[in-house]
């Protein structure tokens, strides 16, 4: 397992990017971040605080939501990668997960599975090997393979927008929200399953995570976002024993359990700026 995340080869290197939205709302403020080859890197923070964004920013996808990068710079492999089309990082091997699990719903789970290798090149064996492979990961999906993907669980769902990334065969996977809406059991079965895939198949991982507590648990390393900015980062094991994120993300403090709603945003702010 990686160590900080730090030393090892960066695939992806995100420098002091702004995102404005419209021309005029500005939503990340300087955001700088990078992802370590063979990684599971969190993206932590808050609804509404850039996580999406910043995820989308990478892949490509802010211009259908009148987005854009207007400072900073976005590199995959040392060659930027901004101006590039989704479908073109797709090739090169980088590819988001969707939050909401957006799925084909009238195709049945196996034709959403086979519609992620449709930008390779490949032989109809080695798309049924990957087939397989994906399968193997995820069993549920197997049994539910001639089953509607619109009649299938929120869970099996989120398993085959995972699935349908992997079937492209990708170096890097960016992950939005992958245990929104999911039951603990679920969610904790979601991230053994990315665990799995980042260790046997050597899949690196950016995630975007409201859930601190389980992403700190499988990720190696972290960053923190607050209103568009990287207001913390480091490895993950430090990172879930720092005394402000486990009371104001991890709901603990020295004096018992906290609410985050019981804290004054401008005491949070102090903190992470002391």
């Amino acid at each position: 397992m990686l160590d900080a995340g730090q030393t090892e080869e960066n695939l992806l290197e995100v420098n002091n990017i702004e995102v404005i939205y419209n021309h005029v709302i500005l939503v990340l403020k300087g955001v700088s971040l990078n992802v370590p080859k063979g990684g599971i890197t969190a993206l932590l923070g808050g609804n509404g605080a850039g996580k999406t964004t910043t995820l989308k920013s990478i892949s490509n996808l802010l211009r259908s939501e009148r987005g854009e990068v207007t400072k900073g710079s976005i590199s995959y492999r040392g060659e930027r990668i901004q101006d590039l089309a989704p479908s073109e990082l797709v090739k090169k091997g980088v590819i988001q997960v969707m939050e909401g699990r957006h799925c084909f719903e009238h195709l049945t789970v196996e034709e959403n599975l086979l519609t992620g290798a449709y930008t390779r090149k490949a032989s109809r064996g080695d798309i049924d090997a990957d087939l397989q492979l994906v399968y193997s990961y995820f069993p549920r999906l197997k049994e539910r393979r001639r089953s509607q993907a619109g009649y299938t669980s929120g869970g099996e769902q989120q398993m085959v927008a995972i699935g349908r990334a992997l079937m492209s065969r990708p170096e890097t996977i960016l992950l939005d929200e992958p245990s929104m809406g999911l039951a603990p059991q679920l969610v904790e079965e979601i991230f053994n399953i990315v665990k799995s895939l980042n260790e046997k198949e050597g899949a690196t991982f950016l995630l975007a995570e409201q859930n601190t507590n389980v992403a700190l648990r499988f990720a190696h390393y972290g960053y923190i976002l607050e209103s568009g900015r990287v207001v913390m980062d480091g490895p993950a094991q430090s990172l879930r024993e720092n005394p402000d994120v486990k009371e104001f993300y991890l709901g603990m403090s020295d004096d018992g359990r906290k609410s985050f709603r019981d804290v004054r945003s401008y005491r949070r702010r102090k903190r992470w700026l002391s």
